[in-house]
């Protein structure tokens, strides 16, 4: 199940739990035709790696969050492990995100 971030507060509370897990974050937009596209295949993955835990932040919504991660465009969609990110994928390549998930996770 993806969960969507709602706060700042939401945030801190992810990092500290990816100290335990692997957590995929997608950056994404409502108005976003790409971001729209490659969704079903992240609610797909969320549901394959149950270790691993997979959230959405709105950027339109989560501006404070966007710009502490540096998120130019959308979808981007970041790995963090120790609450300290180590990955990155920028675009909707849905076989890249999943090869990232499969060799961090």
């Amino acid at each position: 199940m993806v969960k969507f971030v709602e706060s700042e507060g939401e945030w801190m509370e992810l990092m500290e739990q990816s100290k335990e897990k692997l957590v995929v974050v997608d950056f994404t937009a409502s108005w976003c035709g790409p971001c729209r596209m490659v969704a079903p295949e992240f609610e797909k993955m969320s549901k394959e790696f149950p270790n691993v835990i997979f959230v959405k932040v709105d950027v339109d919504a989560q501006q404070g969050i966007m710009q502490e991660c540096g998120i130019n465009c959308m979808p981007t969609f970041q790995y963090y492990k120790g609450g300290v990110k180590v990955d990155e994928v920028v675009g909707a390549n849905v076989q890249s995100l999943r090869a990232k998930v499969q060799s961090l996770a």
